[in-house]
């Protein structure tokens, strides 16, 4: 008999524990404001024809990649914001889709090329996707499998039209990605035309300038990816998110900083 009582305090102890811990997802920190409830996409804008494949499962915001819109695809925030701090978990669920087509990026943002002038390619298990501040695809935050790591801003590294400091100031200086399938945090601070990028702890993007940047926007969470005949045509954007919290900076104080 006191066993049986014994296991089921242990039981319900255990269960207490584990519900303080989901509980304690989607709730932001003092000064933030929560931008998912871990319920449903309240807030967000979802693509009109998307037919549920971006929803939410056990807390966390779950796309598969194969949303039925026949515009963007990609979820957007209903509100728009100038500068803030951003904080944002994501992880990628897997990887089907082997990339024939990796870059090796240097420092500088260009490929590495072999003694012939040809671009060398690697051949990878590769996930796609990205945050996107500011109402634009162009501003996005890269998430994938390369082995420069995420954090870059591959619509301003790939601009030809921008000179080469800030091809290298968005590229990022380490790679701090977890192993897919764990946890990953974004730290984002955007103030004026400058943002910075902290993955996991470690500074990827210090302080990098965005030419053109609108100075607000909504902010978006990136499709990537489509299938034909069942297969994966390029990486698809197999991942959730959770904890996304923003705190709105006033313009006069972050240009203080």
């Amino acid at each position: 008999m006191m066993k049986r009582v014994l296991l089921t305090l242990g039981l319900a102890m255990v269960s207490a524990i584990a519900g303080s811990l989901l509980a304690a997802d989607n709730m932001p920190p003092e000064g933030f404001t929560s931008l998912f409830n871990g319920q449903d996409l309240t807030g967000w804008k979802v693509p009109e024809g998307d037919n549920g494949h971006w929803k939410v499962v056990d807390g966390v915001i779950d796309y598969d990649a194969l949303s039925e819109a026949q515009g963007d695809k990609s979820l957007w925030t209903e509100g728009e914001f100038g500068d803030f701090v951003l904080h944002v978990d994501w992880r990628i669920k897997e990887t089907p889709f082997v990339n024939p087509n990796v870059r090796y990026i240097l420092p500088d943002g260009t490929h590495a090329r072999d003694i012939t002038g040809k671009e060398l390619k690697l051949e990878l298990p590769d996930s796609d996707s990205g945050i996107m501040l500011r109402g634009a695809g162009k501003n996005q935050i890269n998430i994938w499998c390369w082995p420069i790591g995420s954090g870059e801003f591959y619509g301003y590294r790939m601009d030809a039209k921008m000179p080469p400091e800030v091809h290298a100031a968005v590229t990022p200086r380490t790679q701090a990605d977890n192993p897919v399938g764990q946890w990953n945090h974004f730290e984002i601070t955007v103030r004026g035309d400058h943002v910075t990028v902290v993955l996991n702890g470690k500074t990827v993007i210090p302080d990098a300038q965005l030419p053109g940047i609108a100075p607000r926007g909504a902010l978006g969470l990136q499709h990537h990816g489509s299938q034909r005949d069942g297969q994966w045509r390029g990486p698809p954007s197999l991942l959730q998110f959770k904890n996304i919290c923003i705190k709105e900076l006033d313009r006069q104080v972050a240009s203080e900083k």
